[in-house]
This record gives C-alpha cells, sequence and structure tokens, in this order.
C-alpha cells in the first residue's frame, strides 16, 4: 500500500466482534495504526500515547483504529487494562496486514521471523492513503503528539511540535 492507493471499507473485526469499516467514520481522516503485539512495552506505549491524546485527535478531525494480530480476547483484555477506547481490530489471519504490506520479515535477537511491522497510515476521508510512517519513524511514547504536529490541520497544531 503506498501514497494515493485507495484502503479496503472493510477493516476487519474488533475486539467485540463488531465489523470496522472506513465508512463508519464519515467526514473523519483516520489514523490506523498497526502494531506487533498486545501488552509489549512498544505496543503498550504506542497505545497509551494515542488514548491519552484521543480528544485532540478528534478535535483534529482524526479517528483511531488499532490493528494487530493478536486474537480478540488479547484485544480486549489489552483494552480494559489501559483503558483504549478507540477500536483495536484483530487481524489474526493476517488478511489487512497482508493487504497494507505490514506483515514482513524482522529480526531481534539474532532471530528472524515474520510478524506486523509497526506502521501507521494517514487515511482521507475518501479512503485514500495520504501519508505513511515506517518502523523507523514511529516514537512509540509520542506517537499521537508526533501525528499531532504532522499531520493535524496547519494552525492548529503549533503548540503541540515541542519534544
Amino acid at each position: 500500500m503506498n501514497v494515493g492507493d485507495k484502503v479496503p471499507d472493510l477493516l476487519g473485526l474488533d475486539a467485540e466482534g463488531k465489523e470496522v469499516r472506513l465508512s463508519q467514520f464519515p467526514g473523519k481522516r483516520v489514523i490506523l495504526y498497526f502494531y506487533p503485539k498486545d501488552n509489549t512495552p512498544g505496543c503498550t506505549a504506542e497505545a497509551c500515547s494515542m488514548r491519552d491524546h484521543l480528544y485532540e485527535l478528534e478535535q483534529e478531525g482524526f479517528a483511531v483504529v488499532g490493528v494487530s494480530v493478536d486474537s480478540a480476547a488479547s484485544h480486549q483484555k489489552f483494552a480494559a487494562k489501559h483503558g483504549l477506547d478507540f477500536p483495536l481490530v484483530s487481524d489474526e489471519e493476517h488478511k489487512l496486514v497482508e493487504q497494507m504490506g505490514v506483515w514482513g520479515e524482522k529480526k531481534m535477537a539474532g532471530r528472524t521471523y515474520m510478524g506486523t511491522l509497526r506502521t501507521t497510515f494517514i487515511i482521507s476521508p475518501e479512503g485514500i492513503v495520504e501519508r505513511i510512517y515506517g518502523p523507523k519513524q514511529i516514537k512509540t511514547k509520542t506517537h499521537a503528539e508526533q501525528l499531532l504536529s504532522d499531520v493535524a490541520p496547519k494552525g492548529h497544531a503549533e503548540s503541540s511540535s515541542a519534544e
């Protein structure tokens, strides 16, 4: 998936088994962020950053949707433990991660394996990819602030750029 590409409307099922579709967020830009695993340090920091700045993101016209290959049950526990009040899509069959091009080879502790590459897509209200943040660009602890300063409409987020 590249900038300018159309994203499928159906993203998958959330922790409660309900469909999550881009069309559920009319007029909103969607922050579709892919993360490797519930309850790991980096993924928890990223999710909590989104949670802590959800109101500001919504004020700037964004909706937030997280995606990992964890089960719906895992997402339910993760969301409850950390007070996450945005949809978490369970992509156990790897449909969306593969369609979006974020399932790939990773290396850790000298071993190579397949997994979700931490990636964030900013999607227009029309379902078009506007911007992509790759694994090396994402600062998990401050990702929401990063998004607010980079992609919020100019004139609304100047004060968010301090780090």
